[in-house]
């Protein structure tokens, strides 16, 4: 038996960053959630039960974290950052990724805004 579609979900990060274009949202900072889609082959962690044959959630969290650390100006330039370097640090074919800025300063009543994407290799 072989899965034609394998993926791994992390949902709902919530990480605290300093994104933004207006000047105090760099100063100031926002909570960030972030919903990722990864698509990898963990045919082997499931015969095995074994950590190497699958993506570790806690080494992609970090990834995540480290990239969310550095400022930006758009949710689109972030979200691209993390999904490059998730391509590239693990072995991934695809990463879906949806970033949200929770309570952003935009003169509205609105919970979150946000971008998604799909990425390839």
């Amino acid at each position: 038996m072989k899965p034609t579609n394998m993926y791994i979900h992390l949902k709902g990060l919530k990480i605290y960053a300093y994104h933004g274009v207006l000047p105090q949202e760099n100063k100031i900072g926002a909570e960030y959630t972030i919903d990722l889609q990864l698509k990898t082959d963990f045919t082997k962690a499931a015969d095995t039960d074994q950590l190497e044959g699958t993506v570790n959630y806690a080494a992609v969290f970090e990834t995540v974290k480290a990239e969310m650390a550095v400022p930006s100006k758009l949710l689109e330039h972030v979200s691209c950052r993390i999904a490059r370097r998730l391509l590239l640090d693990f072995p991934i074919e695809e990463v879906k990724i949806a970033l949200y800025k929770q309570n952003p300063p935009m003169g509205a009543d609105c919970q979150q805004v946000g971008i998604e994407a799909t990425y390839r290799k």
